[in-house]
C-alpha cells in the first residue's frame, strides 16, 4: 500500500527509515533541522554490543540482531551510491587494568576462576557472550602480543571478535546520498515546531516553513524529541577529539579498537578518534578544557604513545538519552504517529534494525515482539495506591475531621450558573496548583479538600522532575480533575509557546485527549515575578491561532485584559498582588474595571493569602480564583484548602445576593415601634 510519510529528523535513524519505506513503495519526506548537528556526527561508529556489556536482555537481543544486519545493509547502500561506508568487522579489544582485574576476570566481562582462564580460550559465562556472540579472555602476555603499545598497567583484557565498526560520518553521507537517489524528498533547515492534532490523529506539523501534512508521521529527532512531545528524552553531551598519526609513522600503529574504562580509541586511516564524555548539561555547546583533559589522560594511560601525536580536531554532540538508556520505539498516543528516538549510545548500531522494524510496523502493522520492551508507555507509572486520591473531605494531620458543607443547602439559596471556560463546564470556582508543597501526600490531600476541578501544573518542572515534582503526573486522578498546564519559567513568548505545546501533549498522554487549555505565563522579571505584557500578548496571539484555550496571567491592566479578550483568550487572569507574596488584594480598583468590561471569565490569580481575601475577591464579581501558595505554605495545607473552598463559595453567594447599602449614619437593627413602654 502506498502512503505518504513525513519523518521528523535527518540523522541516520530518520534517513534509514526513509530509505526502507521508499524502497517498499512509500512516498517519503524527511524534515531535518540541521544535518550537521545530528548525533551521528558525534559518534565513533563502534558496533559494540558485546564490548558495551549491555545488561538488558531485550536491548542486547536488539543490538545483536542489528549488528548481524550490518554486512548486507551496508553492501546495499554502497551499491546504491558507489560510496564506502567504512564498515569493518574488526572485533574490539577491551583492556583491563590491575585494579579492575578481579572484576574483569570474575564478573565484569567474564566469569569463572582465575586458574580456569586460558589464553584465547572462549568463556561462555561472559555476561555479554553467547553461542551467537563469543568472547575471549587474553592474559597479560597475550594481549600485549596481540596489540603492541598498550600501557604497562594493562594486565589482560577481553577480545570480542564479532563486534565491528563503521565510519559514522561516511555512513551519514552515504545515507543522505542513498535517500536522494531513491527519491526521498529531503528538506534540510526545516524546524518542526509542533504537531497539529485532532481526535487522536496528527493532521500536520507546524514548521518554520509553514504547515506540512501527511498520512503518517515518524518522530526520529533524537535529543530534540522532547521539544515536540513530553517524552523523557534529554540531551547527553559527548565531547570527542582526534589525534593525527605523524607522517614519519609508516604503518598504522593501532590496529584494533580499544574499549577501555570510560574511554575508547578508534583507529581510522591517518588518525585516532578518542571519546567520549557523557555530560548531563542540556544543550550547552562547545568543548571544555576539563572534558578534553579527562579524555586525554584516560587515552594516554591506555595507549601511551598517542601523547606525542598532534591534536587534529575537537568536537561535541548530543546523544538522546532516556532514564533507562533504552530507545523509544513503536506506536504513540496518536494512531498515525510512530516513535523512533532515544537511542543514546547505540544509534549507529541500531540503525538497520530500527529501520526494518519501523517500516514493518507502519506498512504491515506488524509489531515485532521485541518492540514491546521499548514502548513509550514504560515511563508512565500507575497511580500510587499507597496514598489514594481523596475526593471529599481531607485527612487532617492534627487528627480533626471536617465534614464538607452540604452542597444541596448552598444550591437551594443560590441562583448561580455553572462556570464555563472555552465551552467546558465546571461546578467549582476554585482552581489550585501543585507547587511548594512539602510532600506529594500533602498536595493530594489539599487538592481533595479544596473540591476543585481544575489543577494547574508547571510543564517544565514535571518534565525535568524538579524537586517536589517527581511522580506528580501520576499522583492525581486525571479522570476527575482537569489539568491546566502552565508555562511557568518561560521568559519569552517563544519559550512559552514551545512549552504550551508540550503541555498539551502531556495532557493527552494522561488521557485528556481534548485538553487544549494552557495557563500562559511570560515572566522575564525574576525578582518581582511580574508578567511581561508584550510577550504575553504575542504568545497569546500565536497560541490562539494554534487552537489553544489560553488563560493568560497578567498585571491588573484593564487595557491589556481587553486586548487579550479581543485576540481570543478564554479568560483573563489579573494578579491580586505579586505571586507568592500573600499580600492580598492590592489591585482592587483595576480588577473591578476588568470585571465590569470583561466578556470572558475573570480569574483572580496570585497574592491571595487568606480565606477572607479570597471571599473579598469573589465579592468583587470575580468568576474564579486560583490559589496555590496560601494553601501549600500553610502549616495545615488540607485545612487551608477547605477554608479557601468555603470562602470562595461564600464570596460568590455574597456577590449574587448583593451587599447592603453603605450609609453615613447608624440604623438600628431592632424596630422602634411596638416596644414595651412603662
Amino acid at each position: 500500500m502506498t502512503s505518504e510519510t513525513v519523518i521528523i529528523g535527518g540523522g541516520v535513524i530518520g534517513l534509514a527509515i526513509a530509505i526502507e519505506l521508499k524502497l517498499r513503495g512509500t512516498r517519503v519526506t524527511v524534515l531535518c533541522r540541521d544535518f550537521q548537528a545530528a548525533a551521528t556526527h558525534a559518534a565513533a561508529g563502534m558496533l559494540a554490543p558485546d564490548a558495551e556489556n549491555i545488561p538488558n536482555g531485550a536491548m542486547r537481543s536488539l543490538c545483536w540482531r542489528s549488528r548481524a544486519l550490518y554486512p548486507d545493509w551496508t553492501r546495499k547502500l554502497e551499491e546504491l551510491t558507489s560510496l564506502n561506508t567504512g564498515y569493518r568487522p574488526c572485533g574490539i579489544l577491551a583492556p583491563v587494568f590491575e585494579e579492575s582485574r578481579e572484576i574483569g576476570e570474575q564478573g565484569g566481562r567474564g566469569a569463572g576462576k582465575k586458574e580456569e582462564l586460558l589464553t584465547f580460550a572462549p568463556l561462555p559465562l561472559c555476561p555479554s557472550a553467547s553461542e551467537e556472540s563469543p568472547a575471549y579472555w587474553l592474559d597479560k602476555q597475550a594481549i600485549h602480543q596481540y596489540q603492541s603499545g598498550l600501557g604497562a598497567e594493562v594486565v589482560g583484557g577481553w577480545w570480542y571478535p564479532e563486534d565491528a565498526q563503521v565510519d559514522n560520518k561516511a555512513l551519514a553521507h552515504v545515507l543522505w546520498t542513498a535517500a536522494e537517489s531513491v527519491g526521498v524528498e529531503l528538506k534540510d533547515g526545516i524546524t518542526v515546531e509542533a504537531f497539529l492534532q485532532q481526535q487522536g490523529q496528527v493532521v500536520g506539523v507546524q514548521t518554520n516553513a509553514g504547515v506540512i501534512r501527511a498520512a503518517h508521521y515518524v518522530l526520529a529527532s533524537g535529543a530534540w524529541s522532547n521539544e515536540l512531545l513530553p517524552l523523557p528524552v534529554l540531551p547527553r553531551k559527548g565531547q570527542m577529539l582526534s589525534v593525527r598519526i605523524p607522517e614519519f609513522v609508516l604503518e598504522l600503529p593501532l590496529k584494533r579498537i580499544l574499549f577501555g574504562q570510560d574511554i575508547y580509541i578508534v583507529p581510522r586511516r591517518d588518525r585516532l578518534i578518542i571519546g567520549a564524555t557523557s555530560e548531563d548539561v542540556g544543550f550547552t555547546p562547545n568543548n571544555t578544557p576539563q572534558g578534553i583533559q579527562t579524555l586525554l589522560q584516560a587515552a594516554i594511560r591506555l595507549y601511551p604513545q598517542l601523547k606525542h601525536y598532534p591534536i587534529q580536531e575537537l568536537w561535541w554532540g548530543f546523544r538522546p538519552a532516556t532514564p533507562d538508556e533504552l530507545p523509544i520505539l513503536g506506536t504513540s498516543h496518536c494512531q498515525n504517529l510512530t516513535l523512533a528516538t532515544g537511542h543514546y549510545r547505540n544509534g549507529i548500531l541500531l540503525t538497520p534494525v530500527t529501520a526494518a522494524l519501523i517500516a514493518d510496523l507502519i506498512l504491515e502493522q506488524k509489531s515485532d515482539p521485541l518492540l514491546a520492551n521499548f514502548h513509550y508507555s514504560r515511563f508512565q507509572s500507575k497511580p500510587s495506591t499507597s496514598t489514594p486520591m481523596l475526593t471529599h473531605s481531607a485527612n487532617f494531620s492534627n487528627g480533626h475531621h471536617i465534614t464538607p458543607l452540604p452542597t444541596d443547602t448552598i444550591n437551594r439559596v443560590s441562583t448561580d450558573s455553572p462556570l464555563i471556560i472555552a465551552g467546558k463546564t465546571f461546578q467549582s470556582r476554585l482552581m489550585t496548583g501543585t507547587g511548594k508543597y512539602r510532600s506529594i501526600e500533602e498536595m493530594q490531600q489539599s487538592v481533595a479538600a479544596s473540591d476543585c476541578q481544575i489543577v494547574t501544573v508547571a510543564v517544565r518542572r514535571v518534565q525535568t522532575k524538579a524537586p517536589g515534582h517527581e511522580g506528580l503526573a501520576e499522583a492525581l486522578d486525571w479522570t476527575k480533575i482537569w489539568m491546566l498546564p502552565n508555562t511557568a519559567g518561560c521568559q519569552t513568548a517563544e519559550e512559552a509557546v514551545r512549552v504550551a505545546r508540550l503541555g498539551r501533549e502531556m495532557a493527552k498522554l494522561l488521557g485528556q485527549e481534548d485538553n487544549n487549555f494552557v495557563k500562559l505565563e511570560v515572566i522575564p522579571d525574576l525578582k518581582y515575578l511580574l508578567p511581561d505584557p508584550i510577550g504575553t500578548l504575542q504568545a497569546a496571539e500565536q497560541l490562539v491561532k494554534e487552537g489553544f484555550a489560553v488563560l493568560p496571567y497578567i498585571n491588573a491592566d484593564p487595557m491589556l485584559a481587553k486586548r487579550l479578550e479581543d485576540v481570543g483568550c478564554a479568560t483573563v487572569m489579573p494578579l491580586a498582588s505579586p505571586i507568592g507574596s500573600g499580600q492580598g488584594l492590592k489591585t482592587t480598583a483595576n480588577i473591578q474595571i476588568i470585571i465590569e468590561n470583561a466578556g470572558v471569565p475573570v480569574v483572580v490569580d496570585a497574592g491571595i493569602g487568606s480565606p477572607s481575601e479570597a471571599a473579598q475577591a469573589m465579592e468583587l464579581g470575580a468568576d474564579v480564583l486560583l490559589i496555590n501558595s496560601a494553601i501549600a505554605l500553610s502549616p495545615n495545607p488540607a485545612a487551608m484548602a477547605r477554608a479557601m473552598n468555603l470562602a470562595t463559595v461564600a464570596g460568590r453567594l455574597a456577590y449574587l445576593a448583593g451587599r447592603m447599602p453603605i450609609k453615613d449614619y447608624a440604623s438600628p437593627s431592632s424596630p422602634l415601634t411596638g416596644t414595651i413602654t412603662s
